[in-house]
């Protein structure tokens, strides 16, 4: 059974929440030995792998486990942060009542708008893609994109805070745009 971050149903469309064998698919990927500490072993041993989407160009590595497929498993967790933070995906229209969160969105946020998931989870990549795909679908309006994702603002804030690179980019892209950065 193939692995990935989203929980049977159909998942947001962003290639963050593609399970590994479909994300692997439309990649580039190798091992190579890496460089720096680690003594004989290191220079022996081909156990850094690095990963290209090929339809984006986004890139990531890892070397810096002993093991290949341990560093295989961080890249591709690198790869997912770093696709859910420059790759911009179009969110669903939503069914009859206009609900367009993916089943793993609907999984991790309460009825009370409470957001849970930790950022070293694997589902965290993705639940970062569909609230910042959101978010640029509302005008980075951070009100109207938590009540499409029915959560509240400061959770749907404090979750894309928790990954530096999304946060400087999202606060960049509402500088441009002439609206205050989110706190």
């Amino acid at each position: 059974m193939p692995q990935g971050p989203n929980p049977p149903g159909p998942p947001h469309p962003h290639p963050a929440c593609l399970d590994d064998e479909s994300l692997l698919q439309a990649c580039h990927w190798g091992r190579g030995r890496g460089s720096g500490p680690g003594g004989q072993h290191r220079n022996k041993v081909e156990t850094l792998v690095w990963i290209t989407h090929l339809p984006t160009g986004i890139e990531s590595h890892a070397g810096e486990r002993r093991s290949a497929e341990e560093n295989k498993r961080e890249a591709i967790f690198r790869l997912r942060l770093a696709l859910a933070t420059a790759h911009r995906a179009a969110p669903p229209k939503g069914d009859a009542w206009g609900d367009a969160r993916s089943v793993l969105w609907k999984s991790r946020v309460s009825k009370e708008g409470a957001i849970a998931c930790n950022p070293s989870h694997t589902d965290f990549p993705s639940m970062l893609a569909e609230a910042l795909d959101n978010l640029a679908a509302s005008g980075l309006d951070e009100r109207k994109a938590a009540l499409r994702l029915c959560c509240t603002p400061s959770q749907l804030v404090k979750l894309i805070k928790e990954h530096t690179p999304a946060w400087v980019a999202v606060n960049r892209a509402r500088a441009e745009i002439g609206r205050h950065p989110l706190r």
